[in-house]
């Protein structure tokens, strides 16, 4: 019996997925377990297996081209089974996968959309962006399955009337530019040829995008002292634990979260879930884009612990080894700039999250001690908040809680002689 494989769904949020190549051809033999093709997600590489043991029957989807979930890529069976010469719908792939066969698989005829019921088959993204281009969608004919419109179908529409309606760059003669512009003085052609953003990115462009026009966004600063968690930091890493700021913050964090869970919440503008479990997102900047590995019930692991954690994911990110399991299910988000000299930044909430917590580069300053002037280490910490569900006195608290527990280094010294 032939066996289909779809593109398989990675994350909540993924739509389509890019095979970026095959590592079987058509009538290889297929051991279950076995990779036949990689692709390449909006945050990472994995490579897709086999279930089943047989032959590889046929490829519908090439290398480098773009699909959507579950769309059918191939067909692992017997040798010499007969299979569509073009994929048919995923679900009636499924379908035919569980049906009862005979001496040969027998295939239905390829459908095209389902014209049964006028109600649009549009995915979320594709509506958002449509209705942000001002483009109709029932004007368009989706490419996913059982003819819905995809977020790709809609780029696609986008391009091409851009591409019917240019518009006229404003004609500027040499006298308009300044003399150092001049054509001839080194201006003209100076910007390189235009290439197209990564994957990463596009993806990255439009969630934020979303996050920052459909999120009511506020911001709160405090200021945090963390003379005494440098010098145990100091300490420990003299005697062999090389920790970082960043796992003090994280340590903070995750236990001010279960002090404060409404800040560790999700809505969608109706209702609210409060979640039990903190999973700590990690901004990992890359070539390609940004990641955010999920260092998951952070609250439960020690200092140690999230050192060894945190330092696990931010290789395996860039090392383009990052599994599905490892970037989903995030439930609040830390953004540490502090390592590139930053004095102070905001950042945007990731979708599905109620804040991030933005951290900043430690500064010697001069601040009142007493009676005088002492120089501290300071540390600027920013919360984005989504201010449906938190509010200001909250997310007040919630600093408070992280720099006080940041500025209690007894309590990381105890922590750190009980692992």
């Amino acid at each position: 019996m032939a066996h289909p494989i779809l593109m398989p769904k990675p994350g909540q949020m993924t739509e389509e997925c890019t095979l970026v190549a095959w590592l079987k051809r058509e009538g290889d033999p297929v051991r279950k377990g076995d990779v036949l093709f990689e692709i390449e997600t909006d945050k990472t590489n994995m490579d897709v297996e086999s279930f089943d043991d047989g032959v590889l029957l046929k490829r519908y989807v090439g290398e480098g081209e773009t699909v959507p979930v579950n769309s059918l890529c191939a067909y692992v069976g017997e040798d010499g089974e007969v299979v569509p010469d073009v994929p048919v719908p995923a679900r009636l792939a499924a379908a035919m996968a569980s049906a009862p066969t005979e001496s040969a698989t027998t295939f239905p005829p390829l459908l095209g959309p389902s014209h049964a019921s006028d109600r649009l088959r549009i995915s979320p993204r594709a509506s958002r962006l449509a209705a942000a281009s001002g483009i109709d969608p029932r004007t368009m004919q989706g490419t996913g399955p059982e003819g819905r419109i995809t977020e790709r179908d809609v780029r696609n529409a986008l391009e091409a009337a851009t591409r019917m309606a240019p518009v006229p760059a404003p004609a500027i003669s040499r006298v308009d530019l300044p003399a150092d512009q001049a054509p001839g003085n080194g201006a003209e052609g100076e910007e390189d040829a235009p290439r197209p953003m990564t994957r990463m990115r596009r993806v990255i462009a439009d969630r934020l995008t979303l996050s920052a026009t459909t999120v009511p966004q506020f911001t709160v600063t405090v200021a945090v002292d963390m003379t005494r968690s440098l010098a145990l930091r100091a300490e420990l890493k003299s005697a062999g634990s090389p920790v970082t700021v960043t796992d003090f913050v994280i340590a903070a964090t995750a236990q001010s979260l279960v002090e404060l869970p409404m800040v560790n919440s999700r809505t969608d503008g109706e209702t609210v879930w409060q979640r039990r479990r903190v999973h700590m997102g990690l901004a990992v900047s890359l070539p390609e884009g940004l990641v955010v590995p999920v260092i998951r019930d952070a609250n439960h692991l020690s200092l140690t612990g999230i050192h060894v954690r945190a330092a696990e994911l931010v290789e395996a990110a860039r090392n383009g080894r990052l599994g599905p399991d490892d970037i989903t299910g995030s439930t609040f988000t830390i953004s540490n700039l502090g390592m590139f000299g930053v004095d102070e930044f905001c950042a945007i909430i990731n979708p599905g999250e109620s804040a991030i917590l933005a951290v900043s580069s430690v500064v010697p300053t001069p601040v009142a001690v007493s009676d005088g002037i002492g120089i501290r280490q300071i540390m600027k910490l920013t919360l984005t908040a989504d201010h449906r569900i938190v509010d200001g006195e909250l997310a007040a608290r919630f600093l408070n809680a992280v720099r006080r527990r940041l500025e209690d280094a007894a309590a990381f010294r105890g922590e750190m002689l009980n692992t």
